[in-house]
């Protein structure tokens, strides 16, 4: 099980919601529906009061190689989801399915995107308007993981 490091928080302030991953929602699901919904996890881990059940192996969610649902261990809310794809998922098909670059010095009405760097120089797509950040294999066209987060509870 890989936990995602500091660099995956960097997801900045927005009024917008989550976007939503197979009906689960950061910020509104709770711990119950996502054991409802994919049965129980693979593996569990809780770090600084944060649950992280995983999904991975013969558990593994349709479609993936693993994803992880950060939950607060006190509210039992979903707080993240973090999803490594199975499939090659490429660049081309992140913009169609959330949005393309945003426009320079504009603010869109429709989601888009802003091409970022980690401090550790990982390329990323954060789409502000929805809490996602995607970030990309060192190829910089095929999609590593995506982190699906409340812009509201966003760093």
């Amino acid at each position: 099980m890989r936990i995602l490091g500091p660099w995956a928080a960097i997801l900045v302030c927005s009024t917008a919601l989550a976007k939503p991953w197979n009906g689960i929602e950061p910020g509104v699901s709770r711990r119950d529906e996502v054991v409802k919904k994919f049965g129980e996890p693979a593996k569990t881990v809780t770090v600084e009061g944060k649950e992280i059940l995983a999904y991975v192996g013969p558990r593994a969610i349709k479609g993936t190689n693993e994803a992880q649902f950060k939950v607060d261990v006190a509210t039992k809310v979903v707080e993240r989801i973090d999803v490594f794809p199975g499939p090659t998922v490429d660049k081309d098909a992140v913009e169609s399915t959330y949005g393309p670059p945003c426009p320079p010095g504009s603010q869109p009405a429709a989601p888009c995107y802003v091409k970022k760097l980690t401090d550790e120089f990982q390329t990323y797509l954060h789409y502000p308007r929805l809490g996602l950040a995607i970030f990309l294999n060192e190829d910089g066209k095929t999609v590593h993981s995506l982190v699906f987060q409340n812009p509201k509870n966003s760093k």
